[in-house]
C-alpha cells in the first residue's frame, strides 16, 4: 500500500510505502469498548464531606449533677451540637447523622471511578484499527460527509516551518473548508463557570516525537496536535466512533513503521 506525500504547497511531491498498520481491519466494536473504558469522565456522587463538615459530639452525658449534660430533658442519645448557653444549661440540636436537618445521607453514591479492565491485545487492536480508519475514505464519508481521496494525508516535515496563517490556508484549500474549527456558546450554566464556549476541532495533526516542539507553534490554527507516542483511541476515534481527519508528517509515518 502506497501513499502520496504532499509538498508545502499541498501538491503531490512523491510516493512512499505505507506501514502495515494502515491495513488493519476495522473493529468498531473493540474501539468502542476501549473508548468507554479509558475515557475520562467526572465521577458521579455527592461531595464526600456533605453533611459532615460540622463539629458535633456523639458522646453526650446523661448523668446527674455534671456540667454540660442532657439529664432530665428527655433528649435522645444522638450526636448533637450546642447552639447556645443559659447559665449551666445548653440548647442542643441533632447534627451529622442521617435523618436530621442538614445531616448526611445514609448511603450516598460514592464519588469513585470504577475503571474497567482492558487487556493489552484489545488495546493494541483498537489503536491500530483507529489509525487505519484515518486512511479509509468510506469511514470519513460516513462520519463527516466528506469525500477525500489519496488517504492518508501526508505532508513533508517542512510544512511545520510554515507560518500559522499559511499552514491554515493550505489545509483550507486542500480540504475545501471555510474554517478548521467551530466555536459555539455553551448551553446552560457552564457559561458562568469559565467555560462559555465549546470548540470543535475536526483535524488531528500527527507528528513525530522530535517535531512536537515545532508543531506547537500551530496550536492556534484550529487543529489538535499529537505525536506518534501520544496517539490514543480518545483522539483518533472521538465519541467512540472511528474516523478522524488526520494530517501526518513524513517523519511520523516513518515512526509508525518502526512501531512494534
Amino acid at each position: 500500500m502506497k501513499g502520496q506525500i504532499l509538498g508545502v504547497d499541498g501538491k503531490k511531491m512523491k510516493e512512499m510505502e505505507l506501514p502495515a498498520i494502515f491495513e488493519t481491519p476495522l473493529r468498531e466494536d473493540i474501539i468502542l469498548k476501549v473508548f468507554n473504558t479509558i475515557k475520562d469522565y467526572q465521577a458521579y456522587g455527592s461531595y464526600i464531606l456533605a453533611g459532615k463538615d460540622i463539629s458535633a459530639s456523639s458522646k453526650q452525658r446523661h448523668t446527674r449533677h455534671k456540667w454540660k449534660t442532657l439529664y432530665g430533658y428527655g433528649i435522645s442519645r444522638v450526636p448533637r451540637k450546642s447552639l447556645g448557653r443559659r447559665g449551666d444549661r445548653f440548647s442542643w440540636i441533632a447534627a451529622f447523622i442521617p435523618g436530621v436537618r442538614k445531616g448526611r445521607q445514609a448511603h450516598p453514591p460514592k464519588p469513585t471511578k470504577n475503571k474497567g479492565i482492558i487487556n493489552k491485545k484489545e488495546q493494541r487492536i483498537a489503536l491500530n484499527s483507529a489509525i487505519a480508519s484515518t486512511a479509509s475514505p468510506k469511514v470519513l464519508l460516513e462520519k463527516y460527509s466528506l469525500k477525500l481521496e489519496n488517504l492518508p494525508i501526508i505532508f513533508v516535515s517542512e510544512i511545520l516551518s510554515k507560518k500559522p496563517k499559511e499552514f491554515e490556508n493550505i489545509l483550507k484549500t486542500l480540504l475545501n473548508f471555510s474554517e478548521l474549527s467551530t466555536r459555539k456558546v455553551r448551553a446552560g450554566k457552564g457559561k458562568l463557570r469559565n467555560r462559555k464556549y465549546k470548540v470543535s476541532k475536526k483535524i488531528l495533526l500527527i507528528v513525530s516525537k522530535d517535531e512536537m516542539k515545532q508543531a506547537l507553534r500551530l496550536k492556534n490554527t484550529g487543529v489538535d496536535i499529537s505525536n506518534t507516542q501520544q496517539l490514543s483511541v480518545l483522539n483518533l476515534a472521538t465519541g467512540g466512533k472511528p474516523g478522524r481527519i488526520a494530517i501526518y508528517t513524513e517523519k511520523a509515518i516513518q515512526e509508525l513503521a518502526n512501531r512494534k
